[in-house]
């Protein structure tokens, strides 16, 4: 079945979600649990500082160095975009475009999660979609992959606004004479859609792989098939951390150490972005939103 076809139907209703990762109904789709926290933020007095942290963006600088990085990728830089929810604020459409215009990249990836909400039409994204893509200057262009919060109608439209919509499949990126791929997979958290095998099915066994899905969850499944660098989001970071404790939540089937930022497992590379935007409730705090700067570099030409 195509893809964006079993995940339409999944949408509908014709099919049910495999619900391999999901092991509980999660805290981001409950209202109840939404509305109870932003009612305590607004008592406490702490969601205007909340709201204004979500609005900060800060722009995090990250190399990674690959023994089996082809020498022309050698310098290649990546702008990773996660978990946006573009219209959960009015603001920050226009915020994000202003700091992006000044970051020229290589390649931009998105990993997921335009929208704010869970449910309901998707109109409400496009523009502010099209508004922070204005910004982004990728000489290689942008490709993405669809999350939990997304539906299957948003590829044509992202397509249209210039995303190459990853939805199962690999595509080559060309530099010289050498090539990387760059392999997208459908959202396995909630919509259980992913299917690595049939992505990787064009990719050369021996080529360097950049492996984009919305969550941590396929750690095992990407080291296990090769992938050397993995980049993921979903988890927010927690969104909302204590000192110490760090997030109370991360909705995500994984280790915890896999939930935000740099890790390693099995020889493969990984980045889980704590994403731009915020999902259930616009505040964030000892939990900045990012915007990853990534840089490839040549194992034998890294300096640290």
């Amino acid at each position: 079945m195509d893809p964006c076809l079993k995940r339409k139907y999944i949408e509908l209703g014709y099919l049910k979600t495999w619900q391999r990762r999901r092991r509980s109904p999660h805290a981001e789709n409950v209202r109840l649990v939404k509305t109870l926290l932003r009612l305590g933020l607004r008592l406490s007095g702490l969601y205007r500082r909340g709201e204004r942290n979500a609005l900060s963006p800060v722009v995090r600088h990250l190399r990674f160095a690959f023994a089996a990085l082809p020498e022309a990728f050698c310098g290649f830089t990546i702008l990773h975009l996660s978990d946006l929810h573009v219209d959960g604020h009015p603001e920050l459409p226009a915020r994000l475009h202003a700091r992006l215009r000044d970051l020229p990249v290589d390649l931009c990836v998105l990993t997921g999660d335009y929208r704010f909400a869970v449910s309901g039409p998707c109109h409400a994204v496009y523009p502010g979609m099209a508004r922070l893509l204005a910004g982004v200057r990728a000489r290689h262009g942008i490709l993405g992959v669809l999350g939990n919060h997304d539906l299957s109608e948003m590829v044509p439209e992202f397509e249209r606004l210039g995303v190459r919509m990853l939805v199962n499949e690999a595509v080559a990126v060309q530099r010289g004479s050498e090539r990387l791929w760059v392999v997208g997979l459908d959202d396995p958290h909630y919509y259980g859609c992913d299917d690595l095998p049939g992505a990787l099915l064009e990719v050369p066994p021996e080529a360097f792989k950049i492996l984009l899905v919305h969550t941590p969850e396929m750690v095992e499944e990407a080291a296990a098939s090769g992938i050397h660098l993995y980049l993921c989001g979903h988890t927010h970071g927690g969104q909302i951390c204590l000192p110490f404790l760090g997030p109370l939540v991360t909705h995500a089937s994984c280790p915890r150490r896999f939930a935000r930022g740099v890790w390693q497992h099995r020889g493969m590379q990984g980045y889980t972005s704590p994403g731009v935007g915020c999902s259930g409730v616009v505040a964030r705090f000892l939990c900045p939103p990012e915007i990853g700067l990534l840089e490839l570099r040549c194992l034998r030409h890294h300096t640290p």
